[in-house]
């Protein structure tokens, strides 16, 4: 293992985390979860052939799963758990934006966290040393 990976993945890890933390706070206690599903799933997709009762719960779970995750990044608890859920909204939202425009860009936030995401997957799990996980990790070898 090359000595940086410590550093690279405690590095990718926190802004990755960040920036669902960040747009889940928002979601959550600024624009708020109920403002957040009607605005960007109920209004957004009326037209579609997704039942009004689905955008309600995926536009309201959302921000609270981006909330969580962002935290469990940032200290490094649960990580991989954290990394398939944050894949999975990438999934959704992709759909979503494909859904209302067939040639949506990826370029933007989705290929970004995309690729930050697809990092800490691909990165040895002894090499995330700053995070709970690592610390959890260490102490189980140690103890057996």
């Amino acid at each position: 293992m090359h000595p940086h990976w410590p550093v690279a993945v405690f590095i990718v890890r926190w802004i990755l985390g960040l920036l669902f933390f960040m747009a889940g706070y928002w979601k959550v206690f600024v624009l708020t979860p109920a403002q957040h599903a009607q605005q960007y799933f109920v209004d957004g997709f009326a037209d579609s052939w997704i039942p009004d009762w689905l955008l309600q719960l995926f536009g309201v779970t959302i921000p609270f799963v981006e909330l969580l995750a962002g935290i469990l990044l940032c200290a490094g608890l649960r990580t991989r758990e954290a990394l398939i859920a944050v894949g999975l909204l990438l999934i959704v939202t992709t759909y979503g934006h494909t859904l209302q425009q067939p040639l949506f860009d990826i370029d933007g936030h989705t290929f970004t966290r995309l690729a930050l995401i697809i990092f800490l997957l691909l990165a040895p799990l002894k090499s995330d040393r700053y995070s709970v996980d690592g610390w959890m990790l260490r102490y189980k070898e140690k103890i057996t």
